[in-house]
């Protein structure tokens, strides 16, 4: 319910250029704390479905937790050196990409092995790499072209595939979906606008902000498919989440539409109030 598109919100963020306004610099920092915080807390919970027993959840919990350490404060710091020195010689080869994917994939199996879900360690493995902005556009040429052509179509239709509509045959379930798509809403983008609207944001500003924050999108469909995989979500219920993700995504863009609309109409209505009162006077 929680989790947000990060991309997808950047995607947005940018063609609605407020990259480099104080909106949006404050949703892209609330949308990576939420991230980070929800992937964390998903990693815990992917590890008590996986053990059969208390005591190997803990242990399993242990080891994520000490590949956590070991990635972050061991292999971080001999990444930046390893990988910034290929940058500073020239150009980057071959052998920085078969790096990166080797380092990508060990972790994975790393986290696979562990107890708890080969995402997990992807995702750890994208945190370490350096911050180079060189580096991150070689890995978008060399890599993002077959991932977005090919991989994230296929992932889509087989999400597609496994999303079974017929299963909502009675008014029970689709009340039981518009109540699941309500509580997401209520919770993500209420919850993100009074909170930005008690740290002093105006009323169109808080609305933004929950609007931005309640894009669920990829993000969210990778988790349902954990969750699914995992036996967590059974069939019915993970066609009504992914409804929910759809719906909560397409639906960002219209939002930020009307709060422009009504920011744009209260202007010129203060504008015009300010100019019969000049006029009056």
């Amino acid at each position: 319910m929680s989790i947000t598109a990060f991309p997808v919100l950047a995607r947005i963020i940018e063609e609605r250029r407020l990259t480099k306004t104080y909106l949006g610099t404050t949703v892209i920092a609330c949308a990576a704390v939420d991230d980070v915080t929800a992937w964390c807390i998903l990693a815990v919970v992917v590890a008590i479905a996986k053990a059969h027993a208390l005591g190997s959840s803990l242990v399993t919990i242990f080891l994520s937790l000490l590949f956590i350490g070991m990635m972050l404060f061991l292999l971080k710091p001999r990444a930046e050196r390893l990988l910034g020195e290929r940058f500073s010689n020239g150009i980057p080869s071959k052998g920085t990409l078969a790096v990166v994917l080797v380092i990508m994939f060990t972790s994975a199996l790393f986290t696979e092995v562990i107890g708890i879900h080969a995402l997990f360690g992807s995702f750890l493995a994208g945190v370490i790499m350096p911050p180079h902005e060189r580096l991150r556009n070689f890995l978008r040429e060399r890599i993002e072209p077959f991932s977005a052509g090919f991989l994230l179509p296929l992932f889509f239709a087989f999400t597609g595939l496994r999303t079974q509509i017929g299963l909502l045959d009675d008014w029970q379930s689709w009340l039981m979906c518009l109540a699941i798509i309500g509580v997401a809403i209520a919770g993500k983008l209420g919850g993100s606008m009074m909170a930005a609207r008690w740290t002093g944001m105006t009323w169109q500003e808080s609305f933004s902000v929950g609007a931005l924050m309640n894009t669920r999108g990829l993000v969210e469909l990778i988790v349902l498919n954990l969750g699914y995989d995992l036996g967590i979500l059974p069939p019915k219920i993970f066609g009504m989440m992914v409804l929910m993700a759809l719906t909560t995504t397409f639906m960002t863009g219209p939002l930020l539409s009307l709060a422009e609309f009504l920011s744009r109409t209260r202007y010129e209505t203060e504008s015009w109030r300010n100019q019969f009162t000049v006029d009056a006077r």
